[in-house]
Parts: C-alpha cells; structure tokens; sequence
C-alpha cells in the first residue's frame, strides 16, 4: 500500500470488514490499526446484521466478507456472507470485494465456491487461514485496480 497517498487527517476510504472465525487471528486484529494511518476507517462487522446497518449508513469502498460470518450475535439465522455479497453488488457503484472463506474440502468444492464467489462481484477469493500479508498485498491489488492508488473521489 505504500503507493497510496498518505493519511491528511480524516478518514478517506472505508473498508469493511465482516468477521466469521478469523477475528481470532493476532494479526488481523492489527488490521484496523495499521491501515488507520493511511486514511482507511476500518468498519468492523461481527455479524451479517451489522454489515448490512453498516452497507445502509456509511459508503464502503472496499470489503473483505466472510462468508461465515452468522447472521446474529448468538450464532441463529445461518450463515449471512452470500446476503452481503448480494447487498454489496446491489450498491452503485459496487465496492471491489475481497472473499475469506474456510478451505474446501475436495477440488470440486473449491472450484464450486471460487466459482460463485466471482458470479457474486468478487475480485479476489482467499482461504482460511487468513494471513495478514497475503489479505494486505490483496488490498494493495485494489488499490491499484481500482483506484489507480488513489483515494475514491467521493466520501
């Protein structure tokens, strides 16, 4: 990310970040901290709830989806990643989105799920475990895809 133009004090691209089982990582709770400086607000997401109040109340420019992420605070509901995606593609424009989701089982599952993911607007698909360089090199891509390194010109 070190093509990105530096922090100049508020906030200038939101990142949203729902969280399934991968919070638990050390270091993906350094995540919000370390993008902080260079002016990306980490919106964070326990459950798929809070990233649809979030989608609803604040731009999102970039997101990173679980796609176990659960619905509700006490885990009921199922599953709510493929919701976000669907509410994710429904915003104009769609926000470039990165898709965490745990390892397949078989070839078959992989190329089934790698395969709906992109059908759902997914730029990039990463597989549990998550490690912090591989989904901070992945931000970089978007960056530069994107927003040719620059910041979103609206807020």
């Amino acid at each position: 990310m070190q093509h990105a133009i530096p922090h100049s004090g508020t906030p200038r691209l939101n990142l949203l970040l729902s969280y399934g089982g991968w919070r638990e990582h050390a270091a993906v709770k350094q995540i919000p901290r370390l993008l902080e400086p260079m002016g990306i607000h980490a919106l964070e997401a326990d459950t798929g709830e809070e990233a649809a109040s979030l989608i609803k109340h604040k731009p999102v420019h970039i997101a990173v989806v679980d796609l176990e992420i659960p619905l509700h605070q006490d885990h009921s509901g199922g599953i709510a990643g493929p919701r976000i995606l669907q509410l994710l593609r429904r915003l104009d424009p769609a926000p470039p989105t990165i898709v965490v989701r745990p390892r397949q089982a078989s070839g078959r599952e992989d190329s089934r799920g790698l395969a709906t993911s992109l059908r759902e607007g997914a730029f990039a698909v990463i597989d549990r475990p998550l490690h912090l360089e591989v989904l901070l090199q992945t931000l970089r891509r978007v960056l530069r895809r994107h927003y040719h390194d620059t910041w979103p010109s609206t807020f």
